[in-house]
């Protein structure tokens, strides 16, 4: 998994057909994915309950590109092994979880997964602001951790226009979750984003069965984001 600031489209599975996962999966990277997105929630951090390290562990030979996993749970460090031994590229924390962030950078890393740091809507960029040498991608939350299909929230462009600055030249991903489609996708790509997450945007309109729609939502993303920031592959 090497760095590079191009666009990147990552589809969220939350999206997917629950029932044919690893289809649905060869589908979309067939369609032009670029990474596969993995949202892991505990109905306690976050109001919804969705994948164990059991499930990612089943998709991941069916992942060829990078599997993105995103640990909307609390406390997180006793899940990090699972989830790295599931198969994990990229093990994202979130920094309001537990009280430890840099404990909890270190011990994603110790696995040899690239570590990241989400941020709530509500979270400045002071929390991460220490860590930063740790930390391989941040993920800004465009909507409130959750659920899927919600509204974006205009206020995070600016968050990730000054995280951009803050990063400097460390290769560090910015990672964009929450409400992004052709619309949003510009926005916050010319703010400094590279990976975008999307889930409804991507899968809507198409099946396993007839996966040309995935396609056609995924370059139109791409196309997006790509026009706003010249970024191209």
């Amino acid at each position: 998994m090497s760095f590079d600031r191009s666009i990147k489209i990552a589809p969220s599975i939350l999206a997917a057909d629950f029932a044919n996962f690893g289809a649905e999966i060869r589908a979309v990277e067939a369609a032009g994915a670029d990474w596969i997105h993995v949202d892991v929630m505990d109905n306690h951090f976050v109001p919804n309950l969705t994948f164990g390290p059991a499930m990612c562990a089943a998709i991941r030979p069916h992942i060829k590109t990078v599997m993105d996993v995103h640990l909307m749970i609390s406390p997180v460090d006793a899940s990090v092994e699972a989830y790295a031994k599931a198969g994990a590229d990229v093990i994202t924390a979130h920094a309001e979880a537990g009280p430890h962030l840099h404990r909890t950078l270190q011990l994603i890393r110790a696995f040899k997964v690239k570590a990241g740091v989400a941020l709530n809507p509500g979270t400045p960029l002071s929390a991460i602001a220490h860590v930063l040498d740790l930390v391989d991608l941040v993920c800004v939350m465009t909507v409130n951790p959750g659920f899927g299909g919600q509204k974006f929230i205009e206020s995070q462009i600016a968050k990730v226009r000054d995280l951009r600055a803050m990063i400097a030249e460390r290769p560090i991903h910015i990672e964009i979750d929450g409400g992004v489609d052709p619309v949003t996708a510009p926005l916050v790509a010319a703010a400094g984003a590279d990976v975008l997450v999307a889930g409804s945007a991507v899968f809507k309109g198409g099946s396993v069965a007839a996966p040309a729609a995935y396609g056609t939502n995924i370059a139109s993303i791409r196309a997006a984001a790509e026009q706003a920031t010249g970024r191209m592959v």
